[in-house]
Parts: structure tokens; sequence; C-alpha cells
């Protein structure tokens, strides 16, 4: 059968057929083109800085640069404390061939603790290989030159030097400088909170106490960082620019290193205080709470041996000068005699006769005198030169606690007295109020009469102490203690502003001389209570001393140091300022423990102004040394 051939019509409907079908193709494909171009030009050109951002980001890294840290001067430019290079042992492991026989060849030469080995292999093993870890941290200067000669047989081992903080003078300024050591996780979420988390990115340590942590911002400075190339496994190939950190504000403090460790040599080996100040305008010239302790010893980790060797009895950790609390008994003596002096209840003529005890009316207990058979008439003058106690038990009880407390407030009793250290407590002013806050009981009359004479309920710090004489010698007007003169960057010099607080104001100023005269009289008459220990001094000193009672002692009874345990014995105080006519330094001292003020903290003060007013002070930094 023959088949039928394709006409002229068959052949036009399968071209067109094909034409629409290629048409249709055609347009599928140039939309599919026109998609991929679109997508081309938004990939490259809407989000080119985003994906640029995220290359760079696998590409780029941003390193951080710790900034090295402030330098701590006293008044004369003696370097208190500095940042000294350490040395670490460091390797790569990677870099390493055989490890464990390197690590064995090393402790020929070097003494690498079991522990040391463990806890590097522990790193070792959470890190990446390429990547350095220490070893050991602080290799002497012997292991270092005898690992120098070594290391061309040791690829991938290295020594690493950083700067760690260092302080040449060890004990003698623990209390005031305090120390750094190792920032922990609390510190680190506190800075984040604060907004200062980027600036310790690098940072291994941060100030813990005394100066160091109060002015941390100062110390610290600014963090710099390094843009640095990296491979898709986190090695660094090239660095592409750097950001240099700004270094830490350098402090000039007020003290005086040569009449610091005068106060320690003092205090050898007993418990106590001292604080000197300037008179002129309230700088601390010296600080020193004894025992002390090496602040090196935290700057690198303290050992649990090393820490529970320093929680003792003696309590080295606490900063005695700003937290210890103390009655401040008989050197209160003067700021009692001018408020008896403005509330009139006596004038500089009156007399009062002193049998060697005080009594209420129609009350049988008796409030002794130290003098047994007492001081006989007593003026405001005698009161005070020859510490009688009877004075002032009258002079208390006629005054009342409340007329107290609200003056010896504005002499910074019961609060801080702002000194550029975070440790410090108020003590405390007794008042009704306290005792009733403290105790749920009433003020009696019989309560003030010890608060009279610096005892009973009132305690006070060394600082505070030094303070309110310091307010006194100036006749009201307030110089607030501080340690810090100006911070120092570059050729930048800023002093430190102290806060200012209003004067303390008299009705009549007359009775700041007589409280001054009276003082002068305490260590130039015979009859003084400091005049045997300032015997031949060539400049003018004037002052009060104490006793501070810790334990009770029955009617009728005579104190025996002997008799009573060695913790529960009279505490030493003394008060002072010199010259008398135009005052340059205050001192107080405590010392805990060990009898009169006269005999222990009186010779003291002696030793201080000796060394202040001596035209050619002894040099101590050869004989105690820069470690």
């Amino acid at each position: 059968m023959l088949k039928k051939r394709p006409t002229i019509r068959d052949h036009s409907a399968e071209a067109n057929l094909f034409a629409r079908r290629a048409f249709v193709g055609f347009v599928f494909v140039t939309l599919l083109v026109a998609v991929l171009l679109s997508n081309l030009y938004t990939i490259q050109v809407d989000d080119h800085q985003d994906y640029q951002t995220r290359s760079n980001d696998n590409r780029i890294k941003v390193i951080p640069i710790a900034p090295n840290r402030g330098l701590i001067y006293d008044r004369n430019g003696v370097l208190l404390a500095e940042n000294k290079p350490v040395y670490n042992l460091e390797v790569i492991p990677e870099d390493v061939d055989d490890l464990d026989a390197s690590l064995a060849a090393l402790t020929q030469f070097i003494d690498i603790s079991e522990q040391q080995k463990n806890d590097f292999l522990d790193d070792i093993k959470n890190n990446r290989r390429f990547k350095s870890q220490v070893l050991k941290a602080r290799l002497n200067e012997e292991e270092v030159a005898k690992f120098s000669v070594n290391q061309h047989k040791y690829p991938g081992f290295s020594i690493e030097a950083r700067l760690a903080r260092y302080y040449p003078f060890g004990d003698t300024l623990t209390h005031a400088l305090g120390y750094v050591a190792k920032l922990n996780k609390k510190e680190l979420s506190k800075l984040i909170s604060e907004d200062q988390g980027t600036n310790y990115r690098a940072t291994h340590d941060i100030g813990k106490l005394g100066i160091e942590k109060y002015y941390e911002r100062l110390l610290h400075g600014q963090v710099g960082s390094q843009r640095v190339e990296v491979n898709n496994r986190g090695r660094i190939i090239r660095t592409l620019s750097m950001t240099a950190p700004e270094p830490g504000h350098d402090l000039v403090l007020t003290l005086d290193i040569g009449l610091q460790q005068i106060a320690q040599h003092t205090l050898k080996d007993m418990r106590g205080a001292v604080v000197v100040m300037d008179a002129k305008d309230g700088g601390i010239l010296a600080l020193y709470s004894n025992p002390s302790y090496d602040p090196n010893l935290f700057v690198h980790g303290i050992s649990s041996k090393n820490y529970k060797a320093l929680l003792n009895p003696d309590r080295p950790l606490i900063n005695r000068t700003t937290q210890g609390r103390y009655a401040p008994a008989s050197t209160v003596k003067p700021h009692m005699a001018i408020l008896a002096l403005e509330e009139g209840l006596v004038t500089e003529h009156t007399k009062m006769w002193d049998p060697g005890f005080f009594q209420i009316p129609n009350v049988e207990h008796k409030w002794r005198d130290w003098k047994r058979w007492g001081h006989g008439h007593v003026d405001v003058y005698k009161a005070i030169e020859e510490s009688c106690d009877t004075y002032f038990y009258d002079a208390a009880y006629r005054l009342g606690i409340t007329k107290i407390s609200d003056f010896m407030a504005q002499f910074g009793f019961g609060d801080l007295t702002g000194i550029d250290i975070h440790e410090e407590t108020t003590a405390i002013l007794p008042s009704k109020e306290w005792k009733e806050g403290r105790f749920k009981e009433s003020w009696w009359r019989g309560d003030t009469i010890s608060v009279g004479i610096g005892q009973g309920y009132w305690t006070a710090t060394p600082i505070q102490i030094a303070n309110a004489t310091n307010i006194l010698v100036n006749k009201g007007e307030h110089r607030p203690p501080h340690l810090v003169q100006v911070a120092k960057q570059e050729d930048q010099v800023t002093p430190i502003i102290n806060e200012e607080k209003p004067p303390v104001i008299l009705k009549d100023a007359k009775h700041w001389q007589i409280a001054l005269d009276a003082m002068h009289n305490t260590v130039h008459k015979t009859t003084g209570t400091a005049h045997k220990a300032f015997k031949g001094v060539n400049y003018d000193p004037a002052g009060k001393t104490g006793t501070a009672q810790l334990v009770s002692i029955a009617q009728g009874e005579r104190y025996d140091a002997d008799a009573i345990k060695e913790r529960h014995r009279d505490n030493a105080i003394y008060i002072g300022f010199a010259p008398y006519n135009d005052p340059q330094i205050v001192v107080s001292i405590v010392v805990e423990n060990t009898g009169g003020g006269s005999s222990v903290g009186a010779p003291i003060a002696r030793q201080l102004m000796d060394y202040y007013f001596s035209a050619n002070p002894v040099n101590l930094l050869s004989n105690t040394g820069q470690q």
C-alpha cells in the first residue's frame, strides 16, 4: 500500500509548532538568564559589603594588645611599683618531632615538675597544635641562660617575655599600694556590665587592693590591636595593620619611702599602725600597718601554703591604718576640752579637785583616774598635759552623749575619711541612736563617762585619729587625707583633686589655741606625759599620749600587765604635730598590747619626726634594699 506523501499544509503546521516551542524555550531560557543576572547583581552589588565582611571575618582577625600598666612613684621620684619582664618557656607542639623525648631531655637542666607537665599536656589537647603553650612560667636567670645555650636542640621550644607587676620594696608598702593579681570571671563580668570589657580583652591582671584597685582605670591604659591575615586553620600569615595600645597613667604619691621605712623599722615585730600626714594639704607621708606581707606573692598566684601562713592571729591581711578599730583613749581629750570650753562648762581658768576618781551623784561605782592618788587641783591645761581622767569624766557627764557625738562627728569620727583606697571602715562614734539600733537598749548616764576619755563604745581607726588631729591643728579646716598627688601620661600632668568638706567653726576661736597650747606643754613641761620621749629635739613638737584599756579591772584592783594575757594588755596611742607655730606634719600611732602611749607611742613619733626634720635624712634604701 502506497504511503501518503506529506502536503505543503502539513510542513507548515510542523514549522509553526516548532517555532512556538522554540519561542517558549527562548523565553524560558531568557527568564532563567534574567534571574541569574539578577542574583549575580544582588550578590555582587547590593550585598557586596555584607559578603565581603563575612569573607574578611574568615580571613582577617583582630588581636588585642594589652597596654603597659602605669608606674607608681613616691613624692621624691622613687619607683614603688614597676613592670618587670618575666620569662616563660613556651612550646608550639606541631613543630616538635618527639614531644615526650624533648620534655625528658629538658628536665636535665630545667626543673619541670610533673604537675607542670600534666597541665601543659592538658592545654595542648584543648588547643590547636600550632598555637604556643606555656610549659613553665617565670624561669629564673640560670634557667634562661641554660636553655638559650641549648635552644638549637629543641625546635618548637622558645622563651617568651611579658611584663608583670613587681613591687621592689616588698612588704613595706603593701597596705598602701595593694597589689594586682589574675583577673577573675566575677571581675570580668563587672567590667563588661560597665562597658569596660573590650578594654580588658588582652589583660591578665587587675588591681585587687589599695591604690592599685582604687586607681585601676587610670593605671590600666587603653587596649591596642593588630589586624592579621589567617588561613583556614586560623594560623597567622601576616600582619596587616596595628594600633598601638595607650599605656596607663603613672601615679606620683604623697608617700615618702624613707619615712615609710622608718615607720616599719620602729614597729619592728609589734602589731600596730603608723600614719604621718602633711599638715598643709592632708597628703599621707607614711601609711604603715604591721605585720605586713609581700604583695609579689599574689601577682603570679599565691600558693595555698603561703596563703594559709597569712591566716594567723596577727592578721597581716588587715590594713590596721584604715580598718583597725581602736579606742582612741586620751588622744581625744584636746577635742573634749574644746567642747567643754565651747559649752561654757569651764574656762581656761576653771579648776576642779581630782581625788583620783569620779562618781555620779548617788551612785556607788567609782571611775578611776590612771593616777590613783589624783592630780590635785586641775585646770584645762593641766588636764591635757598630765592626761587627767577625772577632769574629762566630769566634763562628759555634764555634756551628755548627744553633744559629744554631734561635736566629734565634725572631726570625722564615725565616718569614712575619704582616703583614696577602698579598704576603710567607719568604726564607731557612739550615740543614743547607735546603741538603740545595735543593742536595742537605752543609753545610760554611766555609758557617757568612759566616752569622755575615748573609751567605752567609742572606736576609731588610726587614719580617723590622724584626720581629727589635723583638723584640730589647722583650727577647724578640713584637709582630707589622700595618697596620690598627680597622674602623669607623657607630657600631661593631672592633679588629683580632693573632695572639700566644711570647716569646724567654734563660737570662740581662742579655744583652738588653748587645746594646742596644752598639747605643746604635754611635750615641753616636765610633768607632761610626752616630755621624756622628746628631750633634746631641735624642732618644736606638740602632742598627746593615750593608753587604751582593753579589759575591765575590778574595783579596788590594780592593773598588772604580767597577770593579763598579752592580747588583753593596753594599747599605746600617740598623736602629735610639729613645729608648734607652723605645723608641717601630723602623726598618729597605735601599737597593740604594749602599754602606755608615753612609753611606746611617743618614742616612735620621736623617731619619725627626727627623720622628717633632719637636714640630711638617713637613706634607708641601702639598709632595707630594693629587692
